[in-house]
């Protein structure tokens, strides 16, 4: 059966950083004949943006849908998103949807909960930080999940959304979100969650001490594990 796999693009940014670290997993996963077809659709960024300002999460999930039904249009058997700011909707875009979704928190949870950390900090936007995104899914294992001060907060969504989200980031930016990784584990963290598709433009395992969980790396050896029949 061919194996043939769905992305629904939010930030064009973040697609095309998760396309490529499919495609590493795919190469530790799967023989080379096995390697599976990848179909990206998005609808405009501008698109889920205004809705999730409305906070119109059906809106949102409207969306997610419209891409799920072009892309089983095109053949892929299962999709997913790898922007955390529209995990929400992934819920509500699942009613209805062709082919099922394989979901980035519960990944993430299962990860964490594997490596038995009970206190981990979030990076992401403020949408992501100060909400449930996260939050329910690892408290329902009992993990703690700390967010960045207000102030850090406030700072991450203004290098995300003026930067990031657009391939740059300045030097300043890159030193800042270190500060706030150290605040984090100064509050008892022993593990950081990367929930922004984006922030590993700027943060690598390689440069901090401190356990990083990747969302979309670890959405993309997911769905290489279920291609390849192991999930």
């Amino acid at each position: 059966m061919l194996k043939h796999l769905g992305i629904v693009g939010v930030s064009p940014e973040g697609a095309a950083l998760f396309y490529r670290q499919l495609s590493r997993a795919a190469s530790h996963h799967l023989p080379p004949d096995e390697q599976p077809v990848i179909t990206l659709h998005n609808e405009p960024l501008a698109q889920y943006i205004d809705a999730i300002r409305r906070d119109d999460w059906h809106a949102v999930g409207s969306l997610l849908r419209r891409s799920a039904e072009m892309l089983a249009r095109c053949g892929a058997r299962v999709c997913m998103t790898p922007d955390n700011i529209v995990q929400h909707g992934v819920y509500l875009a699942e009613a209805g949807s062709p082919i099922p979704w394989i979901t980035m928190t519960d990944l993430v949870a299962e990860a964490i909960e594997v490596d038995g950390r009970k206190k981990v900090g979030i990076l992401g936007t403020k949408l992501v930080t100060m909400a449930s995104t996260y939050q329910t899914r690892l408290g329902l294992k009992g993990i703690h999940v700390i967010a960045p001060d207000e102030n850090e907060v406030e700072m991450l969504d203004e290098i995300i959304f003026g930067e990031l989200i657009y391939g740059t980031a300045r030097p300043e930016s890159r030193s800042a979100i270190f500060s706030i990784i150290n605040n984090l584990c100064k509050r008892g963290c022993d593990g950081v969650v990367i929930a922004c598709s984006e922030v590993p433009l700027v943060v690598t395992q390689d440069a901090t001490p401190v356990k990083l969980y990747d969302a979309v790396d670890i959405l993309a050896d997911g769905a290489m594990k279920y291609m390849a029949g192991r999930n």
